[in-house]
């Protein structure tokens, strides 16, 4: 597991808590980090678009920044007292994915007041629905020129750093 995958899950960890509890929101949260460090976050509500199209995009945007990782997280309810807060980390040299999640607990009036630790497993890459990213993808030339000028749109509101190894 590279670096940056370990320090990606312990950031994006601590991304939601602040999110979750400091703000009261749980965002789909999609991030990428390169070799050099370079990190872009967004949120992947801001695409609006059917799933086939944004994991496409998805795929665009992590070859198109040779990324080395990447994580997506949700909220995930499993019914309305069961509310957890996941995402996976997945490396491009690794066939297993960081998994976290961590149990959501909203007050009578449906705020975020607490959430447990997230707890780390280890999940075959294969396994996770988003898990193929770096896999190749042929687009056409009409896709790429669409997919570049969405990605030039959204970038007032991507959270572009270097993070450290």
């Amino acid at each position: 597991m590279h670096l940056f995958s370990e320090n990606l899950a312990v950031e994006i960890s601590s991304y939601y808590r602040n999110l979750a509890l400091g703000h009261g929101v749980i965002p789909k949260v999609f991030t990428l980090v390169n070799s050099e460090g370079s990190q872009y976050l967004f949120f992947v509500d801001d695409l609006q678009m059917e799933v086939e199209k944004e994991n496409q995009f998805l795929t665009y945007i992590v070859q198109e920044h040779q990324a080395v990782c990447y994580a997506r997280g949700t909220l995930v309810i499993l019914e309305k007292s069961q509310q957890l807060i996941e995402f996976a980390v997945i490396d491009h040299d690794d066939e297993e994915a960081i998994v976290c999640s961590a149990e959501l607990m909203r007050d009578l009036e449906d705020r975020p007041v607490g959430l447990t630790e997230f707890e780390k497993t280890l999940a075959p890459k294969k396994t996770i629905f988003f898990g193929g990213l770096f896999k190749p993808l042929q687009l056409s030339e009409d896709q790429v020129e669409e997919f570049e000028a969405l990605w030039n749109e959204m970038r007032p509101k991507i959270l572009h750093r270097m993070m450290e190894a």
